[in-house]
C-alpha cells in the first residue's frame, strides 16, 4: 500500500478542493433564503476524508509511475462523483443514492444528463452545485489530458507531438506551468462568458451557472427547456460562440499566447472541426427543406444551435430535434460519436482520430491500386508511425464495441430500442440528452430503472476518461508490473 501513497495523497488534495467548493452554494443558500445543512454537512464530510487521505500519505516521493497514473486518473473521477453526490442526498429533493450519484457523475464528466424533473422549482444552491461540478470536470479533464495522460500514453494526447513541430514540453517545459496557463485561460473564458450572458439580460444566477456549464461544454441548465427557455437569438449566438471556443484544443490557446497568432486558422484539427459543423448544417437544412412543406417546423437557427451543441457534447437544446424525422436522429447520433477537438472539454471519438482514420483508409486504397508502392501517412506534415495508428484504430474499435454493449445492457434493463441506443450514445459520448419520448431533448432520465442509471454512469466515466484509462485497471498483467 505504501507504493500508492502518492495516489491517495492526490485524492486527498482533490477531496479538500471539492469540499471547499461546496461552501460556494452555502452563500447562494443565504442569498435565496434556502438555508439548510445539506452543503455544510457534505462539505465537512468531504474535507475530513480529504484531510485523512492527505495527512496519512504525506510521506511520499511525489512522483507517479505509469501504474499509479492510471489509478489516480480513474479514482479521482470516481471519488469526486461519490462525494459530489452528498449535497444531492442531503438536499430537499429527496433523491435516492442512485439518482444522486447519477446526477453527480453526469456533472463531473460534463455529460449533462439529469434526473431532476422540475428544474424551475429546484433550489438555486443545487443548480449552482450542478454547474460547479461540470465546471470542475471541464478544467479537470483539460489539466489531466495535457499533463498526465501523455505520461500514460493513452487518450490520444500524442497528437500534440504529431500536430506540431514542437512538443507540449517545449511549449512550456513544466507540467505545473502548463496547468497554470490552462487554469488562467479557463477562468478568463468563463469570465467573458458570464459578462456576455449578463450583458444580454440574464440574471446573475443564470449568467454564472450557464457560463460554467457552457465553458465546460457540459450542458446543465436551470430550465427544463434548456437554452430554448430564453427564446433569445442573441443568447443562442453567445452560447454557440463559447461552446465552439470550449471545443478547441487548449494547447492552441497556449501557442497563441506564446506568439503563434495563426494557430486557430492553421491547425488542421480546428479547420476540420469547423468544416464538419458547416457541412452538417447544410445537410440537415437541405433534408428538412425537402421533407417539410411547412418551414415553421424547423429553422436554420435551431439547426445551427443543435448541430454545434450535439457535436461538441454540450447538450443544450432549443426545440425538439428528435421530431425532425429518422434521418436527423441517425445523423445526430453520428455527430455524438465524432465529438470535438482533442485537448478540449469535449468528448466522443475526437476530430483528429476521424482524420487519421480517413488517412489510413485512403492509404490502404492506394496500396490496393499500387501494391508495390510505399506510402507514408502524414498528419499536418508529420509522419504517423504504426504504433500510433494502431492505438487510433484500437480506440475506435473499442469505442464502438462498448457502445453496442451499453446498448445491449440497457435493452436488457427494460428500455425500448430508441431510448437504449441513444442513451448508450449520449453516455459514452458525454452529450446529455438522448432521443425519444423519455430521455429526449425536453425529457430527463428520472423514469429510467436504477440499473439503467448505473449502466449509464459506467458509460459516462468510460467516455470521459477515454476508455483505456479505465479498462487497463481490469487487466491482471497491469497489477503485476
Amino acid at each position: 500500500m505504501s507504493n500508492y501513497k502518492t495516489v491517495f495523497f492526490t485524492l486527498g488534495v482533490l477531496q479538500i478542493i471539492l469540499g471547499i467548493s461546496m461552501i460556494i452554494p452555502v452563500g447562494v443558500q443565504f442569498l435565496y433564503n434556502e438555508i439548510d445543512s445539506s452543503f455544510i454537512g457534505a462539505s465537512i464530510i468531504t474535507i475530513i476524508f480529504g484531510i485523512l487521505f492527505f495527512l496519512t500519505n504525506l510521506n511520499h516521493d511525489k512522483k507517479l509511475n505509469l501504474q499509479q497514473a492510471f489509478l489516480v486518473t480513474a479514482l479521482s473521477w470516481l471519488c469526486i462523483a461519490i462525494f459530489g453526490s452528498l449535497p444531492f442526498i442531503f438536499s430537499s429533493l429527496d433523491l435516492s443514492i442512485t439518482d444522486a450519484f447519477f446526477e453527480s457523475m453526469s456533472g463531473i464528466t460534463t455529460t449533462g444528463s439529469t434526473i431532476i424533473s422540475n428544474l424551475e422549482d429546484t433550489p438555486k444552491s443545487i443548480l449552482f452545485w450542478r454547474a460547479i461540478l461540470q465546471w470542475l470536470g471541464g478544467i479537470g479533464i483539460i489539466v489531466m489530458a495535457i499533463t498526465l495522460m501523455p505520461i500514460m500514453n493513452v487518450g490520444g494526447m500524442q497528437l500534440f507531438r504529431i500536430s506540431s513541430n514542437d512538443s507540449s514540453e517545449k511549449i512550456l517545459p513544466k507540467s505545473k506551468e502548463i496547468a497554470l496557463r490552462l487554469i488562467y485561460i479557463y477562468l478568463g473564458l468563463t469570465s467573458l462568458c458570464i459578462v456576455s450572458y449578463k450583458g444580454l439580460g440574464r440574471s446573475a444566477c443564470d449568467s454564472i451557472t450557464h457560463s460554467m456549464t457552457t465553458r465546460a461544454t457540459g450542458g446543465f441548465s436551470n430550465y427544463n427547456e434548456s437554452i430554448g427557455h430564453f427564446k433569445s437569438l442573441s443568447i443562442e449566438i453567445s452560447s454557440m460562440i463559447f461552446i465552439i471556443l470550449g471545443s478547441l484544443p487548449f494547447i492552441s490557446y497556449i501557442k497563441f499566447l506564446n506568439g503563434d497568432r495563426k494557430i486557430f486558422i492553421s491547425d488542421v484539427q480546428i479547420k476540420s472541426f469547423l468544416k464538419i459543423i458547416l457541412i452538417s448544417i447544410i445537410i440537415l437544412f437541405i433534408y428538412l427543406s425537402f421533407q417539410n412543406n411547412d418551414v415553421s417546423n424547423f429553422s436554420l437557427r435551431s439547426i445551427f444551435f443543435n448541430v454545434i451543441s450535439i457535436l461538441t457534447g454540450t447538450g443544450y437544446v432549443i426545440g425538439e430535434f428528435d421530431k425532425w424525422g429518422n434521418f436527423p436522429i441517425i445523423f445526430f447520433i453520428i455527430l455524438m460519436f465524432i465529438g470535438g477537438c482533442a485537448g478540449s472539454t469535449t468528448c466522443g471519438i475526437k476530430i483528429f482520430r476521424i482524420q487519421i482514420l480517413y488517412l489510413f483508409i485512403v492509404n490502404q486504397l492506394k496500396k490496393i491500386v499500387y501494391p508495390k508502392g510505399i506510402f507514408v501517412i502524414k498528419y499536418d506534415s508529420n509522419s504517423v508511425d504504426d504504433k500510433f495508428m494502431a492505438s487510433i484504430i484500437s480506440f475506435i474499435y473499442l469505442y464502438l464495441v462498448i457502445f453496442f454493449l451499453l446498448t445491449a445492457f440497457l435493452s436488457l434493463s427494460g428500455l425500448d430500442f430508441i431510448t437504449a441506443i441513444s442513451g448508450a450514445a449520449t453516455s459514452i459520448s458525454n452529450v446529455g440528452p438522448g432521443l425519444g419520448s423519455v430521455i429526449g431533448p425536453n425529457g430527463n432520465f428520472s423514469l429510467l430503472p436504477d440499473v439503467s442509471k448505473w449502466i449509464l454512469s459506467i458509460g459516462m466515466i468510460l467516455g470521459r476518461l477515454e476508455l483505456f484509462a479505465i479498462l487497463v485497471l481490469f487487466l491482471p498483467a497491469f497489477w503485476r508490473q
